[in-house]
């Protein structure tokens, strides 16, 4: 419950309690969750990160399927029929043959040389693979970074909540002691309507607190997959940040994973040109067959077969669509090139961008903190000199509503050095499961790769689905 004194002022333990919530990572009771427990939740469970790691599963079927160009492809064959034939023969006579030609037979065929076709697809697969990996690096940061910010936005809201909610209570107060004063004559019916239309924006204000909270609640739902309840107060990541902003630049082009995502996706472009180019190459296969037949010819008639014969597939003209083809695996391959300098591009405004609000924040707590001193100090002064008649009700009431701004923007400023720290570590690539140390299980990238690279059959997929 909060305490207020006497004069209608917010109690010391309300404001100490909102102060910590925010800026020194001390809180004043137990509380159920913590910012790592909900980066947690929300890295083992968000579904936008799970359906990427799905994403990435898929893409390592890739490189099995190109290692198929080196394997041989084994298919068998078997029909049968009846055939009757009626002929005639000499001396009016009408001959009838009834056969039932059957068979069966096994064939085998085995690249031998396809212009690098296999070769350069299974680079391609691995090359797609390693882009996948880095996009699902990119998609944990996101998803941490919406969680991180989620779960700040519900401590801020709801320390703007308390505030407004207080600020309602001392105004109430504030109204009812204006009432007694005009019933014995010491101020005005304007004074008291001052009153009454303050505290009727104070409700309003609390009013649209409570609704940008229950938003900020939605959000959290959302991103961390559970409702916020008791959270402890968040810390920056400062520590986990380079000490300088060229440095931190530096460490994002050398390694954020968009742009080793851009950086694979032109490799794999390059070789999607000569994968492409291979269709205009000869082609050197080997095929065995095996075959039995029966009353083929003639009843009774059984034959065995074998053979193995080399074969060269030259393409002469296939009427262009290759050479378009070609030219256009070159093009998607220069869009690919231009992409990473638009990825690097970003990449460093981002960081910019959200080392320039790290360094904002910490610059407008110390100018906040100051605003809340000096705000508490006038405010204080001004009910004193309204004791004794120098100062009006509206003075006291301007006062009252520039200590709750300035706690505002206090509290508003306290979520955003935090969301700002965790912003730079995305930015430069290094917001991740392992940098935070989360006590949770790591998801391994390669472990379904090795599961499914030298898989030659079967349906089920490593988790038995």
């Amino acid at each position: 419950m909060t305490r207020r004194n006497k004069n209608g002022t917010f109690g010391a333990l309300t404001l100490a309690a909102l102060g910590l919530v925010l800026a020194s990572g001390v809180s004043p009771g137990a509380m159920a969750q913590t910012m790592e427990a909900a980066l947690s939740r929300a890295y083992s469970g968000n579904p936008t990160l799970n359906a990427q790691r799905a994403s990435l599963r898929a893409t390592n079927e890739n490189v099995p399927q190109a290692l198929s160009g080196y394997r041989p492809r084994v298919t068998a064959s078997a029909d049968i029929g009846a055939s009757i034939t009626d002929a005639n023969v000499p001396g009016g006579r009408t001959s009838t043959t009834r056969l039932a030609p059957r068979g069966g037979g096994v064939q085998v065929d085995q690249n031998i040389f396809d212009g690098g076709k296999t070769r350069n697809s299974v680079g391609q697969a691995e090359s797609q693979v390693l882009g996948a990996r880095a996009t699902l690096r990119n998609t944990e940061q996101n998803v941490l970074l919406d969680a991180a910010t989620s779960y700040m936005n519900v401590l801020r809201d709801t320390a703007i909540l308390t505030l407004n909610r207080n600020n309602v209570e001392v105004l109430e107060e504030q109204l009812r002691q204006t009432r007694d004063r005009f019933q014995v004559g010491e101020v005005t019916r304007t004074d008291v309507a001052q009153a009454e239309a303050r505290l009727s924006q104070s409700q309003s204000q609390a009013i649209l607190a409570e609704s940008n909270l229950k938003t900020s609640i939605a959000r959290y739902r959302q991103n961390v997959g559970a409702e916020p309840k008791q959270l402890a107060p968040g810390k920056p990541v400062e520590h986990l940040l380079p000490k300088s902003l060229p440095s931190a630049l530096d460490s994002a082009l050398s390694s954020h994973p968009a742009i080793v995502a851009s950086l694979h996706g032109v490799d794999a472009a390059e070789l999607q040109v000569k994968v492409t180019e291979a269709d205009l190459y000869p082609v050197l296969g080997v095929r065995g067959l095996v075959q039995q037949r029966y009353d083929s010819t003639a009843f009774g008639d059984n034959r065995a077969s074998a053979s193995v014969v080399g074969t060269l597939t030259i393409p002469i003209y296939e009427g262009g669509q290759v050479y378009s083809r070609t030219r256009q695996a070159k093009e998607t391959a220069g869009q690919r090139r231009i992409e990473v300098d638009t990825q690097r591009d970003t990449v460093r405004a981002a960081v910019v961008s959200a080392w320039g609000g790290l360094e904002a924040a910490k610059a407008q707590i110390v100018a906040a903190q100051a605003q809340v001193q000096a705000a508490e100090t006038a405010l204080a002064g001004v009910r004193e000199e309204a004791k004794v008649g120098q100062r009006t009700t509206l003075d006291v009431l301007n006062a009252q509503q520039e200590l709750v701004s300035a706690r505002s923007t206090l509290v508003t400023a306290q979520r955003d050095r935090v969301v700002a720290s965790y912003s730079v570590l995305s930015a430069i690539g290094r917001l991740s499961a392992n940098t935070l140390r989360l006590k949770t299980e790591v998801y391994d990238e390669r472990r379904h790769y090795e599961q499914v690279k030298g898989l030659l059959w079967g349906t089920e997929t490593p988790d038995g689905r």
